[in-house]
């Protein structure tokens, strides 16, 4: 299973939660990515540029769903950006696109040093990310799950009801 969606739309906490009731493994993208690297996402950012930072996103993204065991991977909000994660998403696991209000995702997240795609103006920032990402999250998804007013896990109870047992959690 894969949760996409903007940054603040809460990938990594409702895929913890996920997680740890279905008892599979959780991986978050960009800590993953972090923990490779041995620097946090904004100094890959400012060493290697977005393009490195994408390359880096589609490896690890690629070893995680080429994994044996089930798990639930929590995207990066960027990771539809590249078709081959698109293409490896729509095949290799199920997606549920948590989709938020440009509202809710600016009380959320804050410009900051964990941001570097926020400047001056992170509500303008995002909903100018979030217009330019949308067709893509729509195109990538298998379900989505509007998120605003919710909390975590409600929001995974709410994917645990339309997850189709079926299909690999992967």
């Amino acid at each position: 299973m894969a949760l996409i969606g903007m940054m603040g739309s809460g990938k990594s906490t409702v895929g913890f939660w996920l997680a740890q009731s279905e008892g599979l493994r959780f991986v978050d993208l960009d800590a993953a990515i972090e923990e490779r690297q041995g620097r946090s996402v904004p100094e890959i950012f400012e060493a290697d540029g977005e393009d490195g930072f994408r390359e880096m996103e589609q490896s690890e993204l690629a070893a995680c769903l080429a994994a044996p065991q089930p798990m639930v991977v929590a995207c990066g909000g960027g990771a539809v950006l590249r078709a081959e994660n698109r293409e490896l998403l729509r095949h290799r696991a199920w997606v549920c696109w948590l989709r938020a209000t440009i509202d809710t995702l600016g009380q959320r997240v804050r410009a900051g040093e964990n941001r570097p795609l926020l400047g001056d103006d992170p509500m303008a920032d995002l909903a100018a990310i979030g217009a330019a990402r949308a067709g893509l999250y729509t195109e990538t998804a298998h379900e989505i799950i509007d998120v605003d007013g919710m909390e975590a896990q409600h929001v995974a109870d709410q994917i645990r009801r339309v997850w189709p047992r079926t299909v690999s959690a992967r």
